[in-house]
């Protein structure tokens, strides 16, 4: 598991309207490592989720989504009553309970998944996904999907003029700048491209 602590936004207003523990599904629905795929699929459907926690006691140790489940079993022709969860499932980053949910957004972004595991004292509470926080706030679509655009090369202007938050400090800037060697979109504060002003008379 990969634990992402806390910090402070200077998106106040936002984070001050939804936070993570707002929107997350709690409780999450679990299974343990060596439950079948087959049993986890079955716990989905009566559930009603597209993905389970996968824990040792009360340890999580990853994820498995129906995707994982696609290409781990059925797209390998394999019997799913004879794969285990544990050898289907996928890293689980979490993020405290307390963040923003432009966090969510920033994180679910950066490690390019679409569920995030809810922390909150140490213990897992519950699950976020992508769908949870653009049904919340859509707008967060348009900045993700402009910068994947840019990545792409799709858009045809230089990456130095997107707009969004960077994933340095969390900040918005109109002046993001695409960093291929770390893959991350980098403000102009971080770049260290601002001068200090001089004070005025």
């Amino acid at each position: 598991m990969v634990k992402k602590p806390a910090r402070e936004h200077a998106d106040a207003s936002m984070t001050a309207r939804v936070i993570v523990r707002d929107i997350m599904n709690s409780p999450a629905i679990t299974a343990s490592p060596s439950d079948s795929v087959s049993d986890v699929a079955k716990k989905m459907k009566e559930e009603g989720v597209g993905s389970i926690l996968i824990m040792d006691k009360d340890r999580p140790l990853g994820l498995v989504t129906d995707y994982d489940i696609v290409t781990g079993a059925v797209a390998r022709d394999a019997q799913a009553s004879k794969v285990k969860a544990k050898d289907v499932m996928q890293e689980l980053h979490t993020i405290e309970s307390e963040e923003s949910i432009t966090e969510a957004a920033r994180l679910l972004r950066k490690h390019k998944i679409k569920r995030l595991g809810v922390v909150y004292k140490n213990r897992l509470v519950g699950v976020i996904s992508a769908s949870d926080v653009i049904a919340v706030m859509p707008a967060l679509v348009d900045v993700v999907s402009e910068k994947a655009a840019i990545v792409r090369g799709e858009l045809g202007r230089p990456a130095s003029k997107s707009s969004g938050y960077c994933d340095e400090c969390g900040e918005y800037s109109d002046m993001l700048q695409y960093v291929e060697s770390e893959e991350q979109f980098i403000c102009e504060v971080c770049r260290g491209e601002v001068r200090e002003e001089p004070p005025s008379d």
